[in-house]
């Protein structure tokens, strides 16, 4: 399925230094909050932002008819970075955009300035795989990633378990549930916040159901992701993770051994999202990364 309309925005102008950033699975890309892109944009940098397809604003397809694997959705980089004229630019991607953004650095290192990966996990490394049995109470195989966070485990299998959402506000509610715990422990929690940003998030959506079609291609192709290729990613790379990492933590470790000359940033308080407590120190952070 390569014909599914893709939505995006930039800011900045467009003669400014391009930026394109990469949200997680199932994630719309307003998730890169207005106050970081607009930090961004302010330290000269032409910032793009795109909703994959089956999030938001972007095209919803019927998987039976019409399925796709996660190598469509990493194609769709290609597609947003050549609607805007891009032959190269700067990446950041966030948890499986992170993912996204390595396998672009190895497949079309040409495309790459830099990289920057937020709250992800290193590529081939069986991240799926070890959350499912996580999630399932399996053991976890020799040399797996590190686990996430109990109560991480706990919120997740309550939900597999949970019968869907009756109406508008109780999906907000599990929305917001579910920020909650990426939010992690280290930063206080703004709940108010919280419900104006899934309020958008939902009312935004053309199918927020659609979203479970990213797990769909996961399952479409197993072996999506290339092992044992992170020595090849030559552009500049900087790892950024949470002290507070409740579903990935200690993964940005693995990414930035695994990348010849990555530097690791851990950000103090932060989990898995991206709150207004830690934008300035992002901001600044990928200011200078992609700078020069």
């Amino acid at each position: 399925m390569q014909n599914v309309n893709i939505w995006s925005e930039e800011f900045g102008a467009e003669t400014d230094t391009p930026i394109l950033l990469i949200m997680g699975s199932m994630s719309q890309g307003i998730l890169w909050p207005d106050e970081l892109v607009g930090r961004l944009a302010a330290g000269g940098r032409r910032v793009i932002r795109y909703d994959h397809r089956d999030t938001g604003m972007s095209g919803t397809v019927d998987f039976a008819a019409e399925p796709y694997t996660w190598d469509d959705i990493k194609n769709d980089i290609y597609r947003v970075m050549d609607a805007h004229g891009l032959e190269s630019a700067h990446l950041v991607g966030h948890s499986a955009g992170g993912l996204l953004g390595q396998l672009v650095a190895v497949e079309r290192p040409e495309r790459v300035r830099s990289l920057t990966v937020v709250a992800s996990s290193p590529l081939g490394g069986g991240e799926g795989q070890a959350l499912m049995r996580a999630l399932m109470g399996q053991p976890q195989s020799e040399g797996s990633l590190p686990e996430p966070a109990p109560e991480f485990v706990a919120f997740y299998r309550a939900l597999m378990a949970a019968p869907p959402p009756e109406d508008r506000r109780a999906r907000i509610d599990g929305m917001i549930a579910e920020q909650r715990v990426l939010h992690g422990t280290g930063l206080p929690f703004d709940e108010d916040a919280a419900r104006r940003l899934q309020e958008r998030i939902h009312d935004r959506a053309r199918d927020l159901s659609a979203v479970a079609n990213h797990r769909l291609a996961a399952m479409a192709k197993p072996d999506f992701e290339p092992v044992g290729v992170l020595h090849q990613v030559k552009a500049p790379t900087l790892v950024i993770e949470g002290s507070h990492e409740p579903a990935k933590p200690g993964h940005g470790a693995i990414i930035a051994e695994q990348i010849p000359g990555a530097r690791l940033m851990i950000v103090a308080g932060m989990g898995h999202t991206l709150p207004p407590a830690v934008h300035e120190e992002l901001a600044a952070a990928i200011l200078a990364h992609t700078a020069g």
